[in-house]
């Protein structure tokens, strides 16, 4: 078992339907279809959370020190900062990151939003969705860069988030993320889902921007997904993190699962919580 382990992506079910908050709906039936997809034994478990005690019940249990609550701004799922912030000021053991849509609110509003996120409410990040916006866009449109302007100078990251639920595919392709991660050589770039099935792809990336990070999360498991762990034993051990991607795949199946995917004794630690302490400045 790693010494400390963060769970750089998580979600309580009660947060939202989409994460499986209402029996009976067409999103409680989808978040089961997932877990199958992924490797879940339990296809139920995400119904264990439904208030913030049993969430955090759930990520003790799991031997998880801290578990990042991701927030989501989207034209389908949207989160406010203030309710991440009330979120995981419930328990130590929750760390939120917050999230902003220049396309939907603006530039000003976005990078204001950002700076009150960070300074006021002390969330350790920022997530976009660039391929859920509406219009969707790849990782380097032209509107989203205040956001990385914005992010590089308060010294958090920024979260981006794309793989194969993304609604526009091409958009899953990582080559945008190198060119932002060109752009700001002191900005943090973390990956969720890494970009799957482009891992081959987000592996160059990563080989040639050490300030691109990789959850993997669920995804690690899916057929190619064994790339990671390579790359992770060699150059990429300082850029891959752990994810369980719950409400989507068991938590404590998942810190299981992972350990048992090849990492090297080096390696294994700094995957599991070493790496993501690093990133948010736990």
């Amino acid at each position: 078992m790693a010494q400390k382990i963060i769970d750089m992506r998580s979600r309580p079910s009660f947060l939202h339907d989409f994460y499986g908050a209402t029996p009976g709906t067409n999103e409680f039936e989808v978040v089961k279809w997932l877990n199958r997809r992924v490797g879940a034994k339990d296809e139920m478990h995400f119904t264990k959370s439904g208030d913030v005690k049993a969430f955090v019940k759930e990520v003790e249990a799991a031997g998880i020190s801290s578990a990042v609550v991701v927030g989501r701004d989207t034209p389908g799922i949207k989160h406010s900062n203030d309710d991440i912030k009330k979120l995981v000021s419930a328990s130590k053991t929750l760390v939120g990151i917050g999230s902003v849509d220049p396309h939907a609110s603006g530039v000003k509003a976005a990078t204001d939003e950002i700076e009150r996120a960070v300074k006021t409410l002390g969330l350790k990040g920022i997530n976009i969705e660039p391929g859920f916006c509406n219009p969707a866009v790849a990782a380097d449109d032209a509107q989203l860069y205040p956001v990385y302007e914005a992010c590089q100078a308060l010294g958090v990251p920024v979260c981006i988030m794309s793989g194969p639920t993304t609604p526009r595919f091409e958009l899953t392709d990582p080559a945008p993320v190198g060119r932002v991660a060109r752009a700001f050589p002191q900005l943090k770039i973390v990956c969720y889902h890494g970009f799957y099935p482009y891992v081959n792809q987000m592996v160059g990336i990563a080989f040639r921007y050490d300030n691109v990070f990789v959850v993997a999360d669920m995804y690690i498991f899916m057929p190619g997904g064994g790339l990671y762990v390579e790359a992770a034993n060699g150059f990429m051990q300082d850029q891959l993190l752990f994810g369980s991607s719950y409400p989507f795949r068991p938590m404590a199946q998942s810190v299981e699962d992972y350990q048992k995917l090849g990492f090297t004794d080096a390696v294994i630690d700094k995957v599991m919580g070493g790496n993501a302490a690093r990133v948010l400045g736990l």
